[in-house]
């Protein structure tokens, strides 16, 4: 069987080699495989529809030049993910658009972070979790809006993504401690506004 009859069969790192032997086919279906997850997790990073699109176009883009750096050590996608997030920061950066308080810059805020003890380690302090109906899920995605960058990401990569803590640990290259730290604070903050809804 030729590979261009197994592209879908096969797994990514097969894809990478084959894409890596000049089967340019198979880089394809990496694209096809990974592309809606993608845009999905630009998009709540710029908010914007043809922002996300571009950004993830060029993340491909990149990840097909840079695919022999690629050293399989990591799953294609979380490789592929640190590209986008990449661009998608300095897009963000560009376009000048920190909007929301970030928690970053304060020194309150960077105590918090700090302290392994806010570790969120309950799936019941997930908000996003119990959200159980559309009306609730709608008013999610606009809290989620409101939070700084750095909780935004580690709220779409771990409530939305469902990537793991050492996989967002390894991509943003911040300890599990400040991970769920960063978690901690964001769904408090979203169940804060949440509740603020309801009532």
């Amino acid at each position: 069987m030729s590979p261009e009859q197994n592209y879908q069969e096969s797994d990514d790192s097969t894809l990478v080699s084959q894409t890596l032997e000049g089967h340019t086919k198979a880089f394809d279906e990496l694209v096809r495989r990974h592309s809606r997850k993608l845009h999905s997790m630009l998009l709540q990073m710029v908010h914007n529809d043809a922002d996300a699109y571009d950004i993830a176009q060029e993340a491909f883009l990149k990840a097909f030049h840079s695919l022999r750096y690629f050293s399989g050590k990591s799953a294609f996608y979380t490789w592929l993910y640190s590209i986008s997030a990449n661009h998608a920061r300095n897009f963000l950066r560009k376009r000048k658009r920190e909007n929301s308080y970030s928690l970053d810059n304060d020194d309150k805020g960077n105590q918090l972070e700090k302290d392994d003890r806010l570790a969120d380690s309950s799936v019941e302090s997930d908000p996003i979790r119990q959200a159980s109906n559309k009306d609730l899920k709608i008013k999610l995605a606009s809290a989620i809006e409101t939070l700084s960058p750095n909780h935004r990401e580690v709220v779409t990569l771990f409530d939305i993504q469902g990537l793991s803590y050492q996989e967002i640990s390894d991509l943003l290259g911040i300890s599990t401690g400040t991970l769920r730290s960063r978690l901690h604070y964001a769904h408090r903050q979203l169940q804060s506004i949440l509740s603020e809804e309801y009532n």
